[in-house]
């Protein structure tokens, strides 16, 4: 644990369960002061009375394409991050939409479905950005979560691979025209979540790591020096 005067504030998206949980959790752990995120907000509720730690979670149910409930989030992150505070820190865009299932060829791709998923997965974490940034310390950290999907040409894959491939321009980007903050684009690897499951109906999916297994990269970025950059949070040493 580390031991600080002030709390520093994160903003992590899709915090009710998965990977945005298991981040979190470790975040509350450290004395963070998390302000989370989901559509559910039973799930959100039950995740935060499950956190413990010198920290705290300020769940904000909502969904992430709603412009007024990223606006909420903004405006909490703006009343967190005040003198009592060490600042915005940390922006994780965790929150992500897959879209039908199972994943259609492109030639059949719903236009419509497609245009939702682009939403959550590339407006929405881009807009956040919009709102934060000026909230955000010097050597604040922006960690956008992707995925190979976004650089591999998996068949089936091309609606939500490509609202990820936008979002790693995007990330691109901005570590270019943001010197001052520290960018990241990662990929956490395939994880035993729902979403998982749901991109693969029908399969076992229990044999894949757990998203406790991709926090140590992710922690590490947050909280270490390493260079603005596109990462694999399972494939990362010490730096």
């Amino acid at each position: 644990m580390t031991s600080r005067l002030v709390e520093p504030v994160a903003v992590v998206t899709g915090a009710s369960r998965g990977l945005g949980l298991a981040l979190s959790r470790a975040l509350v752990g450290d004395g963070w002061l998390v302000i989370g995120d989901a559509r559910s907000e039973a799930e959100l509720t039950a995740a935060t009375l499950d956190l413990g730690g010198p920290g705290r979670m300020v769940a904000v149910p909502g969904d992430v394409a709603d412009p007024e409930h990223r606006q909420r989030l903004a405006n909490l992150a703006a009343e967190s991050a005040g003198p009592k505070s060490d600042g915005l820190r940390l922006v994780v865009n965790n929150a992500s939409f897959l879209g039908p299932s199972p994943q259609p060829l492109l030639q059949d791709y719903p236009l419509q479905t497609l245009r939702q998923v682009f939403e959550v997965n590339y407006f929405a974490p881009l807009v956040l950005i919009q709102l934060l940034i000026p909230l955000m310390a010097m050597d604040g950290v922006i960690i956008n979560i992707t995925s190979d999907a976004g650089v591999e040409g998996y068949a089936g894959w091309g609606g939500y691979g490509s609202s990820k491939a936008a979002l790693e321009q995007v990330s691109r980007v901005l570590a270019a025209e943001q010197p001052q903050l520290r960018i990241y684009w990662v990929d956490p690897g395939d994880m035993n979540t729902r979403m998982q499951q749901e991109a693969f109906p029908g399969e076992d999916v229990s044999d894949r790591p757990p998203p406790e297994d991709s926090l140590p990269g992710l922690l590490e970025l947050a909280q270490g020096k390493r260079a603005s950059g596109r990462y694999q949070a399972r494939s990362m040493g010490p730096g």
